[in-house]
């Protein structure tokens, strides 16, 4: 299926590996240039290698939030503007409430709702200018179901869907989506470090059977960025294998 995104042009955030990198993948090999962000440049330069299409690499922390201005005007000076937002962060630290210092929790935000709020407030006048836009936030499906022993990233990521769902509703005429992907547990480099040998048996959780691949990812992540998708905005999808029990 052709998307019709060729000559679009993306940044993608946390790009270096996981998720982001299938994300950035899946645009690129639908003639979209991407602009690839990540923490680490020798990780994020070997993740870009591993794509085809016309990529770039750009080293930027987005929890560092006096510099995600800086970094989207960058993006878009590279790719000439910007069309496409794919927001995506790694997790803070696990813990319940008993365990969890109260100054744990601005870091969190500043990772996983802040970074997020500041990569629009950059990039959405830029897409307002084309008439045209699509932003993609990753969270997880922590803010359909929350998870034992992870507060911070269950308050911050909840934080975020609030925010996507307002700006959703703001900026529909001006030919711009927004919507969130929550993914469940897909066969990720942190997911394997954490389970080594065991990642399969994951699987036996699912109702799908299997765990979650992250090129299929990377497709819905595409295709939300597509025209086809132009009616579809304010949504937040799980993408879990039917893990998760709530209605909503």
């Amino acid at each position: 299926m052709d998307l019709g995104l060729a000559g679009r042009r993306a940044l993608v955030t946390g790009a270096s590996s996981g998720l982001g990198l299938s994300s950035a993948a899946a645009l690129a090999a639908e003639g979209v240039r991407v602009v690839m962000v990540a923490r680490d440049a020798d990780r994020l330069g070997r993740a870009a290698a591993s794509v085809e299409g016309d990529v770039h690499v750009l080293p930027g922390d987005v929890s560092d939030i006096d510099s995600v201005a800086e970094l989207v005007a960058t993006a878009a000076q590279m790719l000439g503007g910007l069309d496409i937002l794919v927001a995506n962060a790694g997790g803070p630290p696990a813990g319940t409430f008993a365990s969890t210092e109260l100054d744990a929790y601005l870091p969190a935000l500043e990772l996983n709702l802040l970074s997020t709020v500041a990569m629009c407030t950059a990039a959405v006048p830029l897409m307002r200018d084309g008439g045209w836009g699509r932003i993609v936030a990753i969270t997880s499906i922590s803010v359909r179901e929350p998870i034992g022993n992870l507060i911070l990233s269950n308050t911050a990521r909840a934080g975020l869907t609030g925010f996507l769902k307002t700006l959703s509703r703001e900026v529909a005429g001006d030919g711009i989506t927004v919507n969130s992907l929550q993914p469940g547990l897909h066969r990720t480099p942190r997911l394997v470090d954490l389970h080594g040998d065991a990642v399969d048996d994951l699987g036996a959780m699912i109702p799908a059977g299997v765990v979650g691949d992250p090129d299929d990812f990377g497709a819905i992540a595409a295709f939300l960025c597509s025209d086809a998708a132009r009616f579809v905005t304010g949504a937040a999808i799980p993408v879990d294998g039917g893990a998760a029990h709530g209605l909503q």
